[in-house]
């Protein structure tokens, strides 16, 4: 039987944390205070989103703080001891491969073996342009993805690797330490682009992540991806399948219709609120469901982004939904 896994998204920045702080300080205590209840509880693995201005991706609210991914995956493994840590997902553009690689492979020797490396072909152009990155086009950016995870394989598998492509080289390259997992830590590519991305995570991927969809979009992608395995001879069942949704999770309707009235905004409805954050709302009961729902299409790890995150939240989840399956 399948093992099926349950993540969660760290509560990294924008609303998560408006009403839990008036200072950043205050406001990354609640992130570890969150990060060590997850842990106590049995999730399987935190992520952190790879962006670098919440407010401009999280439309209409706002400039708001968020932190940086990388750097505060690194700060809560030294306050963890067994929960796994990986990014949702890595923009490949922001950081040279060989650089990510090392960044990887020490991480995975300072965790002692708890690190994934998530990584996406990236599509915030207000970040592009606002850091001084040059994006290319959409397929560039997957043309740059698949060099990228060449490289990064090589860095953990051979000593003192070259490689020479259109837009990433390498002479000699050394990646010590090597990382503690082998051959590498899990990668997951994340995306939806049936004909060239999931071509790439075929080829390349331990973990295919779907962000934010139905059960049955994420099922004809993951359709896609069974053709693309046959056609690049890789075995579509040694690739986990991921997904990752929004979750407004209440012990009843009635919690969840106050909460609803203090979050929305006075002239919207119920249903537009939801359909705005796009989450799947509800009870344990309802959550549960949900739940098999994407169990039924193939998936066999989940990423929860809580909204309204407390510790009710994860309580909840845990006990009421993730020790029923």
């Amino acid at each position: 039987m399948t093992q099926i896994k349950f993540g969660l998204v760290i509560p990294q920045g924008w609303r998560w944390l408006d009403s839990n702080g008036s200072s950043t300080s205050e406001q990354y205590h609640f992130v570890k205070e969150i990060v060590s209840l997850a842990e106590l509880l049995g999730f399987e693995t935190a992520y952190c989103y790879d962006h670098l201005m919440g407010g401009t991706i999280f439309k209409p609210n706002g400039k708001k703080s968020f932190f940086e991914c990388f750097v505060l995956i690194s700060s809560l493994l030294g306050i963890t001891s067994s929960i796994r840590f990986g990014q949702l997902v890595t923009c490949n553009s922001f950081r040279n491969p060989a650089l990510l690689a090392k960044m990887i492979s020490t991480m995975d020797v300072i965790s002692g073996g708890r690190i994934e490396l998530g990584i996406g072909a990236g599509w915030s152009e207000d970040e592009y342009h606002a850091y001084g990155y040059d994006p290319p086009n959409s397929f560039g950016r997957i043309q740059q993805l698949n060099e990228a995870l060449e490289i990064i394989k090589l860095m953990y598998t051979r000593d003192e690797p070259s490689f020479s492509g259109k837009y990433y080289s390498i002479v000699n390259a050394e990646c010590s330490p090597k990382p503690i997992q082998k051959p590498y830590p899990p990668i997951m590519v994340g995306g939806t682009g049936e004909k060239h991305l999931l071509k790439i995570v075929a080829k390349y991927a331990d973990i295919y992540n779907h962000p934010f969809a139905p059960p049955l979009e994420v099922q004809r992608r993951l359709n896609v991806l069974k053709d693309h395995c046959k056609s690049t001879g890789r075995t579509y069942e040694d690739i986990e399948r991921s997904v990752v949704f929004r979750c407004l999770i209440r012990e009843s309707e009635e919690e969840i219709n106050d909460l609803i009235l203090k979050e929305k905004n006075e002239d919207e409805s119920f249903e537009h609120f939801v359909q705005k954050i796009n989450a799947v709302t509800g009870t344990p009961e309802l959550i549960k469901k949900r739940v098999n729902e994407y169990i039924d299409v193939g998936i066999t790890r989940f990423i929860i982004h809580f909204v309204s995150l407390d510790s009710r939240s994860l309580r909840l989840m845990d006990s009421k939904v993730i020790r029923k399956m």
